[in-house]
């Protein structure tokens, strides 16, 4: 296999980021714990003979941190980009993760925020491959780029 791109280790990135802050929310791992196993054993690794792809290390930490630290702050954008009654807490484990690794590269400012729903929408795909979640994923995501960064928009 050859060596994955920049652009391709920042995807596969997300989609760990978004994996680990699953598995963070139904354990009780520490986020020490949970970057030390992805970065030991998931990036780069093979399974079911399928070997994955390498992540950028320093996207995935300052995702995770992020998302960690602002938690309360991205949750309440998710929530005011979802129908009053189905706030975070009711929807899907996997598309909360997902929401707040996108809620802290949105709030982060380095990435543009159109390419930040485009790569997330993709992670949804990944999970979802036949559902209506990524258009889903599209409209919160839209509505919380919009909120986190305005000037991006007009």
């Amino acid at each position: 296999m050859k060596s994955p791109t920049k652009r391709q280790m920042k995807s596969a990135s997300r989609l760990y980021a978004v994996q680990a802050l699953f598995q963070m929310e139904h354990s009780s791992l520490t986020i020490e714990k949970v970057r030390a196993e992805f970065e030991d054993h998931r990036f780069g690794a093979t399974y079911e003979g399928d070997e994955m792809i390498e992540g950028d290390v320093t996207h995935f930490r300052r995702l995770l941190d992020d998302a960690v630290n602002n938690q309360a702050r991205i949750d309440q954008m998710t929530n005011r980009a979802l129908v009053a009654k189905w706030p975070i807490a009711r929807i899907d484990p996997t598309l909360r993760a997902l929401f707040r690794a996108a809620g802290a590269e949105l709030i982060g400012g380095e990435t543009p925020p159109r390419v930040a729903i485009t790569e997330y929408v993709d992670v949804a795909r990944a999970f979802f491959p036949d559902g209506r979640e990524p258009k889903f994923v599209n409209g919160v995501l839209d509505h919380m780029a919009r909120e986190a960064r305005p000037e991006a928009f007009a």
